[in-house]
């Protein structure tokens, strides 16, 4: 199992000159490590959910493009940048709506455009950066989990706190952004419990954020999506963290599908709903969510459960991989920059 002794799980793992990835589609029934060695099969990763999570994707993705450099023969700087290009196109297209991942790919890209260096100077910068990529991630997933804590409500008892999906070392690069939060509250002695949203339909929140928790002990209850606005009625939760794929330049999110009608109830129960991502993960460029493209996912995920059918042959099925939150209903976006209100992330632009 790739777990350290600080208890952190690592998704995406450089070692002896090639990458490791634990199999997110296997657990919790299987913990399974998939060991790479070509770039072809991380883009294989990412499309399959191998992978999941946008820094996650980012990381790995960074690896393999160190990979794709390596496997590439040529002395012209130039003829390099030019191939990288072409597969960095191939990696932002396995998982369009995920900023980590497009942010990852660019920077890359960005270090491999030195039209004067020797090429195998350029493969060495670009294995460097992609360990940078994983190691500044680490830091700022801890800084953010630490920022958190100033928004948790200050209550006389222990907190519970509502996920969604998993955004947490799985997804990272070993810590978390909502369900680092979630971890720095254990730390600091605040957290009581953990209700896991299990996120349907492909159950990151009963399969992995559960996994997460019970490796570490922490107290945790998977309740099915319809389920969370009663508990949220009977006052068993405080505050609800989510993580982020993409937020526009006004503070709309698009996250795992499921997020909108989640901040929909909190709302209608007065509790705080707080978005958790790096700063890498807003695109300036984009004036509100409703410009996102929201991706499609394979229908046979919502009418198959293993070898189950859970839908009769003859219904139409329709599987959108995420969805929008409008920035009303946010109560804070939290960044390795701090709180902000999400209507202000632009005042990050370029921090």
């Amino acid at each position: 199992m790739v777990i350290s002794a600080d208890t952190h799980v690592y998704p995406v793992l450089w070692q002896d000159d090639h990458l490791l990835l634990i199999d997110q589609r296997q657990l919790p029934e299987r913990y399974h490590i998939v060991s790479i060695h070509r770039w072809e099969d991380v883009i294989q990763a990412l499309e399959s959910g191998i992978v999941q999570g946008g820094s996650a994707l980012g990381i790995a993705a960074a690896y393999g493009l160190y990979l794709a450099a390596r496997g590439i023969q040529t002395s012209d700087p130039t003829v390099l940048w030019k191939d990288l290009l072409a597969i960095g196109q191939q990696f932002k297209q396995t998982r369009p709506s995920k900023a980590n991942l497009q942010w990852a790919v660019n920077q890359m890209l960005g270090e491999s455009y030195h039209p004067e260096a020797p090429v195998e100077s350029l493969k060495s910068q670009l294995l460097a950066q992609a360990q940078a990529i994983q190691a500044n991630d680490f830091a700022l997933c801890h800084t953010i989990g630490n920022h958190g804590l100033s928004l948790l409500p200050d209550t006389p008892e222990r907190l519970t706190l509502f996920t969604h999906c998993n955004h947490g070392a799985l997804a990272t690069s070993g810590y978390g952004t909502s369900l680092g939060i979630v971890r720095s509250a254990w730390r600091e002695g605040r957290l009581a419990r953990v209700y896991a949203g299990e996120t349907r339909p492909t159950l990151q929140g009963s399969r992995l954020t559960a996994w997460e928790c019970v490796q570490e002990g922490i107290p945790v209850t998977v309740v099915t999506d319809s389920m969370t606005a009663y508990c949220m009625r009977q006052g068993l939760i405080h505050a609800v963290l989510v993580g982020a794929d993409r937020i526009a330049a006004n503070g709309d999110v698009v996250s795992k599908i499921g997020t909108y009608s989640l901040a929909l109830v909190a709302k209608a129960h007065n509790i705080p709903f707080l978005v958790a991502a790096s700063v890498s993960t807003i695109d300036f460029t984009i004036a509100s969510g409703e410009e996102i493209v929201i991706a499609q996912r394979p229908t046979q995920e919502i009418y198959q459960i293993g070898e189950m059918l859970t839908s009769p042959s003859g219904s139409d099925f329709y599987n959108p991989t995420s969805d929008m939150t409008p920035a009303d209903l946010i109560t804070a976006i939290i960044t390795e920059k701090g709180p902000t209100e999400p209507t202000q992330v632009t005042s990050l632009q370029g921090s």
